[in-house]
């Protein structure tokens, strides 16, 4: 037995042609025009990629600052040594510290969305690995989350800066924007995004690079993007 469709569900369901690729402008409306939760729902992308993962030389992985920000109040904590936590903390990280912090994580705790830390303490953070790295938290040096100016990187990811990697499936998620935003900033976002993918296209990727892109909100249906109209 299926479940019922709820009549709101239903309605963005009518709304979407499920065989139709929208223009960039369009789909940013429409994905505000389906989200029907009564929370403010984060808008999320998935981007097919003409790429072999598991090739190193395909491998598409990336940061990009969206103009907007993602709307989400992203949690951050810094791992470093004492000299570094009041510029840290001036910064807006949330948490600072170190060995009371690794011994929480440890424990369990990865109540944080972004990890940041310094070379000297990459040792201690490393060990860490199995529980940071399947929740994507390990800090990067590839990402600017391993850096000496710890201050600059938590203003970044406070200011609306994301990383992102293609997966097995050769797709890139990320979430860009919450439905609450104007459909003009969603849009924004979504271009700065797409354009940062574009730059980062491997040279040994043969074949159509942007397969597909999808914009869906949390619970709404997918929204099918026209390629040209981000890449142009």
């Amino acid at each position: 037995m299926g479940k019922k469709l709820s009549k709101k569900r239903k309605e963005a369901l009518a709304k979407i042609d499920a065989n139709k690729a929208y223009d960039l402008k369009e789909a940013c409306q429409l994905v505000k025009e389906v989200s029907t939760t009564n929370f403010d729902p984060s808008v999320d992308v998935s981007v097919r990629l003409g790429v072999d993962p598991r090739k190193a030389n395909q491998m598409v992985r990336g940061t990009v600052t969206l103009p907007h920000g993602t709307g989400k109040d992203t949690k951050v904590l810094v791992l470093c040594t004492p000299d570094k936590e009041d510029e840290a903390k001036e910064a807006g990280a949330d948490y600072v510290g170190l060995d009371e912090y690794i011994q929480k994580i440890k424990g369990g705790w990865t109540d944080v969305d972004v990890i940041i830390t310094m070379p000297s303490v990459m040792g201690k953070v490393g060990a860490l690995g199995r529980i940071l790295g399947p929740r994507g938290l390990m800090p990067n040096p590839k990402t600017g989350t391993v850096t000496m100016d710890v201050a600059k990187a938590v203003k970044e990811v406070k200011a609306g800066k994301i990383d992102f990697k293609v997966d097995k499936y050769g797709i890139v998620h990320a979430m860009i924007a919450k439905a609450s935003f104007d459909s003009d900033k969603i849009a924004d976002n979504m271009s700065e995004f797409m354009q940062t993918i574009i730059k980062l296209k491997p040279s040994a990727a043969k074949g159509t690079y942007i397969k597909s892109i999808y914009i869906s909100s949390t619970m709404s249906p997918s929204i099918q993007v026209e390629p040209k109209s981000v890449t142009a």
